[in-house]
């Protein structure tokens, strides 16, 4: 009885304590660029072979169907470190210019430059403006999966999803409590790829892409 009365006394406590972890779900959208990147690699022209090395100017038209957005899961602890997953469908065009001097009708990663990748993060709970701002900052590691929109002038064009290799993340932001669930943030994130990838009409490509973005969303937790 005495074991008993025990265990019932440390069950109390540990359900009157403090509520250890909190797991949150986030969606964002935002304004998203792409800096130059240099180009590999070579292709079928129809005729022979083209020898890829090239600054490529790229384009993000984050507000363009399909639009730029981001979702991520994270559990926080009391801590002030979370874990997490943050899924990010960026874009990227290739320039106009481009295209016609490499005899490319597209290149483009726009129905998601989707980079996966596994996070960790710090938050500073309360730190400003009646305890409802908090700051944060991110961090992951994971990998590309573009879907891949090329077609040389005349012949195949490769239309899927590819993984092409390793991708990072960084950001820093602000989250607003909004009420008990529900939070507003804004930040700063910026990622990069290896990128891979192989044409259905011959041949293979490769760059490192950046992006940069300023993003806005909103936080459930439970």
């Amino acid at each position: 009885m005495k074991k008993l009365r025990n265990l019932m006394a440390a069950v109390a406590v540990i359900l009157a304590g403090p509520v250890a972890a909190e797991i949150e779900l986030s969606f964002y959208m935002g304004a998203q660029t792409s800096p130059h990147s240099r180009l590999n690699g070579s292709f079928n022209n129809g005729g022979g072979t083209t020898v890829v090395d090239r600054l490529i100017t790229w384009e993000g038209k984050s507000f363009e169907a399909p639009p730029y957005y981001g979702v991520k899961a994270m559990y926080w602890r009391d801590s002030g470190w979370g874990f997490g997953v943050e899924m990010t469908h960026a874009k990227a065009y290739a320039s106009d210019a481009d295209l016609t001097a490499l005899g490319l009708d597209r290149l483009e990663f726009t129905d998601g430059h989707n980079i996966l990748t596994a996070n960790v993060s710090r938050r500073w709970d309360g730190r400003w403006w009646d305890g409802r701002l908090s700051p944060f900052v991110t961090g992951g590691l994971g990998v590309a999966i573009p879907h891949v929109d090329a077609q040389p002038t005349g012949l195949a064009r490769t239309f899927g999803y590819q993984v092409t290799g390793p991708a990072a993340r960084i950001g820093a932001g602000v989250s607003l409590e909004l009420n008990a669930r529900w939070d507003a943030y804004a930040e700063y994130q910026m990622t990069y790829s290896s990128n891979k990838f192989d044409l259905d009409s011959g041949g293979t490509l490769e760059t490192d892409l950046i992006t940069n973005a300023l993003n806005i969303g909103v936080t459930y937790g439970f």
